[in-house]
This record gives C-alpha cells, structure tokens and sequence, in this order.
C-alpha cells in the first residue's frame, strides 16, 4: 500500500475557535494535528500522502509545505464543500487515489505503532478493511464516539446512534474504490454524504471487514475533553515524533 488519504477539510468548530487555529494545526505534545497522521503515514510504510484541504486551505497548504521534512511526497486536493459532511472530502480526492489507499483523519491522535503493521498486511481487495477498539471503558466521549456491531472479523452495522454495540470506529481505513463508488452514489441521490454513510453501504454488502487496533493509543481530537485526553498522552512519554517537521515551526 502506496498511497494515504488525510481529510483534513472540516471547520473543527467544536475545538478550533478555543485554541486560535485551524484544526489540523492544532499542536498535541508539540506536533500538529496533521502531522500526527502524516507520522502514522508514515510508519504504515506509504510514499505518498494525499491532503484533502477545504477551511483555511492555503494556511494548512503554506504551513505544510514549510515545515513537514518527513519522507512523504505530500499532495493536495481541495474539497469547496468543506462545510457539508466528510464523504465529499474523500471524493474530492478521487482524481488523485490509487485501487487500495490508507485514509486517516487529520483530528484524530493515533500511536504510529499500530499503523506498522499494515506494511505487511495483506490489503482487501474489495470493500474496506477498519480498525476498532473495543475497549469500550477507555473511550473518552462515547456518546458522541462512531459505534460498531462486529461478528466473526465483519462490520455488520456502524453509527452514532447505534444502540447495540461492540466496537468504536477509531477512523483508520484500509480502502479501496468500492468506499468511492459507494460515497458516489449517495452524494448523487442526496447532494451531500458522509463517510459513515459510504462505509455503512459496505457493511450492508458484506465487505467491510474489522481488525482490532490492539493495545495503542488512539483518540479522536474535537473537543476540550478529548484534546486534553490526547494531550495528556503525548505528554507522558510515550509518543515519540522524529524527522517529521522541522523543530523550529512555530504554529501560526
């Protein structure tokens, strides 16, 4: 797997007007909301990173380009719906994707490890491949949080509202045109479509498979209490971010 897809489109309304950023550029332990992913992109052995800009595009576009030095070759794909739902982000960069892609979310705060293994990992050949964390007790803001009911390695439902559940969507995908051809589809009939909706389609025909994250850390980054939740971790040691971007950005 070459190639990874970071939405980081969204106006992060819940989070950004309190810290005086963009979301993306939000510093968690010093670093950058995006750059986490970029790092996780990194690690999961991509060559490649499609960035899917929409609010304060250009500011994202400048400050990327001045200071990420990691080894990925950093495109960047524009989403002017940015104030819709997140499947039109995806599908803004659709011009741009490979059959098989890693998509990753620019909020959320994952530990790199576990986005090793997918350098050895057996890709899916149709559908999509999601991790999930089912340690329930360790979500932070599980109302809010994306619920999944998985049985034998399957995803047979996911959604907010979901009242039976075993599982939370950590946002980390492994995805191929299916997801695209899906997310098409919803956006033509109603105008709008969210990432949700495309997987949820998937579901339905059997071929979105779950693998669970394992002992790492991940949190979803959108409000006061989970910003601090990450902060805290990134803080304690364990979150390690070299050759990444340059030492001296100061985030503006």
């Amino acid at each position: 797997m070459r190639q990874a897809v970071i939405l980081a489109a969204g106006l992060g309304s819940r989070l950004s007007p309190s810290l005086g950023l963009p979301k993306p550029l939000v510093p968690v332990g010093g670093c950058p909301l995006l750059f986490w992913a970029l790092h996780g992109a990194e690690r999961a052995g991509c060559e490649e990173a499609v960035l899917v800009l929409g609010y304060c595009a250009e500011q994202i576009r400048e400050f990327v380009q001045t200071h990420y030095t990691g080894p990925l070759r950093c495109r960047f794909a524009y989403n002017p719906a940015f104030e819709r739902q997140n499947g039109l982000s995806l599908l803004a960069a659709s011009a741009s994707l490979e059959r098989v892609f890693l998509l990753l979310m620019a909020d959320h705060v994952v530990e790199a490890a576990a986005l090793e293994r997918m350098r050895t990992r057996p890709a899916p050949t149709q559908g999509a491949l999601l991790l999930v964390d089912s340690r329930l007790e360790r979500i932070v803001d599980l109302e809010d949080a994306t619920k999944v009911q998985v049985r034998d390695g399957r995803v047979l439902e996911i959604g907010k509202a979901l009242q039976r559940f075993n599982a939370i969507d950590t946002g980390i995908f492994v995805a191929t045109m299916d997801l695209l051809d899906a997310l098409e589809q919803i956006a033509a009939q109603h105008g709008d479509a969210a990432l949700t909706d495309g997987v949820r389609v998937l579901a339905q025909r059997g071929i979105l498979w779950a693998e669970e994250l394992g002992d790492y850390f991940w949190q979803d980054v959108d409000t006061p209490e989970t910003y601090a939740a990450a902060e805290r971790w990134a803080q304690h040691g364990r979150a390690k971010m070299v050759g990444t971007f340059s030492p001296k950005f100061e985030p503006s």
